[in-house]
C-alpha cells in the first residue's frame, strides 16, 4: 500500500489540476447555457433563476468527484475518454441541486462564501415568503434536470449516454431517499444506533459523491463497472463513512480558523451526527443534561459549544472517533488495494490514498 504519510500531497495535486481545468469548463458550460437552453421570452425570473445557479456552480467546492470521475477513468486508460467533460458536468449540476435543497431544509443563509439560493430569494422577495421558496425549489429542479440533459448531448456512444444516464438517475433517487432519512433520523425517540447513521452517510452523500463518479468514470473509458458492482459500493460506502464522520468532527472539535466557520452547528440543529450520537453514548448524569441543554437549541452560544467540547473530550470521544475514522480507511485503502491485479497502478494509488485524505483533512 502506498505510504499514508504526506496523504494531501499527492491527491492535492492531481485535485488542483482536475479543477482547473473543469472550472474553466463549467465556466463555458454556463456561457452557452442560453443558446442550448429553450427558455422562455417572457420575464425576468428564468435568467434570475439561471444566474443564481451559475453563481453557486461556480464559487467553488473541493471538487473532488471530478478528481474521482477522472481518476476512476485512469484505472482502466490514460488516453482521453469521451463522455468525462459531460460527466463532470453533470456531477456538479447534480451537487448544485443538492446544495440548493439542503440549504433550503437547514434555513442556511451562506454557501461558499456568499448568499445561498433560498437566501438570496428572501431578500428579493422580503414581503412573499412563498414565491421565494417556489422559486429556490424550482432551482434546485433545473439544476438536476440539467445535470441529466448534460448527458443527453455527451461526445459518447449511445451506450454509454444510456449508461451514464442511468447511473445518475438512479444515484439521483437514492440520494433523495437519503435525505429523507437523515430528517428521520432526528425523530427517532432514542439516539440511532450506528448502523442508521451508516446507512444516512451512504444513501445521503457516498452513493452520489464516490460510487456515482466511480461508475460514470469506468463507463467513459470503456469498463463495465456492473462486473464490479460490490467492491464499488463497498470502497464508495467506506469512503463516505470517513468523510462524514470527518465532516462530524470538524463540526465539534475542529479549528474554526482554519475551517472558516464556526463549530457546533450540527448540535444547534439537534442532528445525530456521528459525533453527538457517540457523545450522548459516552456521558450521564449532569454532564449529559447540559449535553442535552444545548443540543438543539439555536441559540446555544459558543461558550456553551465549547463546554460541550470539553466534556467530550474528557470522555475520549474525538480519540475513539479518529480511532473509528481510521480503521474505515484501512479497510477502504484494502478494497482498492485489490484492483491491483486488474486495473493501472497509478490511479489505484490514488484510491489507496483518497480514504486516508479524508479523514486527516483539517476543512
Amino acid at each position: 500500500m502506498p505510504d499514508a504519510d504526506g496523504v494531501s500531497d499527492p491527491l492535492m495535486t492531481r485535485l488542483i489540476g482536475h479543477t482547473r481545468s473543469f472550472d474553466k469548463l463549467f465556466e463555458e458550460y454556463f456561457d452557452t447555457l442560453d443558446g442550448v437552453l429553450d427558455t422562455p421570452s417572457f420575464g425576468t425570473f428564468t435568467p434570475e433563476c439561471l444566474r443564481l445557479l451559475r453563481e453557486l456552480s461556480l464559487r467553488g467546492g473541493k471538487r473532488m468527484r471530478v478528481v474521482v470521475l477522472h481518476e476512476a477513468a485512469r484505472l482502466v486508460t490514460d488516453e482521453p475518454a469521451q463522455g468525462l467533460d459531460a460527466a463532470a458536468l453533470s456531477l456538479e449540476l447534480l451537487q448544485t441541486h443538492g446544495l440548493i435543497h439542503d440549504d433550503l431544509i437547514d434555513d442556511s443563509d451562506t454557501r461558499r462564501g456568499g448568499p445561498t439560493t433560498y437566501y438570496a430569494y428572501r431578500e428579493r422577495f422580503p414581503d412573499h415568503p412563498r414565491t421565494a421558496l417556489g422559486l429556490t425549489v424550482l432551482a434546485g429542479d433545473l439544476a438536476l434536470a440539467l445535470s441529466l440533459r448534460v448527458l443527453l448531448d455527451a461526445r459518447a456512444s449511445l451506450p454509454v449516454r444510456q449508461a451514464m444516464i442511468e447511473v445518475q438517475t438512479r444515484v439521483t433517487a437514492e440520494t433523495v431517499m437519503g435525505q429523507v432519512i437523515d430528517l428521520e433520523r432526528d425523530f427517532t425517540a432514542v439516539p440511532p444506533d450506528i448502523d442508521v447513521i451508516h446507512e444516512v452517510a451512504d444513501y445521503k452523500s457516498a452513493r452520489y459523491s464516490l460510487l456515482a463518479p466511480l461508475q460514470l468514470g469506468l463507463l467513459a473509458a470503456g469498463e463495465q463497472p456492473g462486473f464490479y458492482d460490490g467492491e464499488l459500493r463497498s470502497y464508495a460506502r467506506l469512503v463516505g463513512i470517513c468523510g462524514q464522520m470527518r465532516d462530524d468532527w470538524l463540526d465539534l472539535f475542529g479549528d474554526e480558523h482554519v475551517m472558516g466557520k464556526s463549530t457546533g452547528t450540527d448540535f444547534r440543529d439537534g442532528k445525530r451526527s456521528y459525533a453527538v450520537t457517540a457523545l450522548l453514548a459516552a456521558v450521564g448524569g449532569p454532564e449529559r443534561a447540559v449535553v442535552e441543554s444545548a443540543l438543539g437549541d439555536p441559540s446555544c452560544t459558543a461558550d456553551a459549544v465549547a463546554t460541550v467540547r470539553g466534556i467530550a473530550e474528557r470522555h475520549g470521544v474525538a480519540e475513539r472517533m479518529r480511532v473509528d475514522m481510521r480503521r474505515h480507511a484501512e479497510e477502504a485503502a484494502l478494497v482498492a488495494a485489490g484492483w491491483r491485479s486488474r486495473w493501472r497502478a497509478e490511479a489505484v494509488d490514488f484510491f489507496e490514498l483518497l480514504p486516508h485524505w479524508a479523514v486527516e483533512r483539517s476543512t
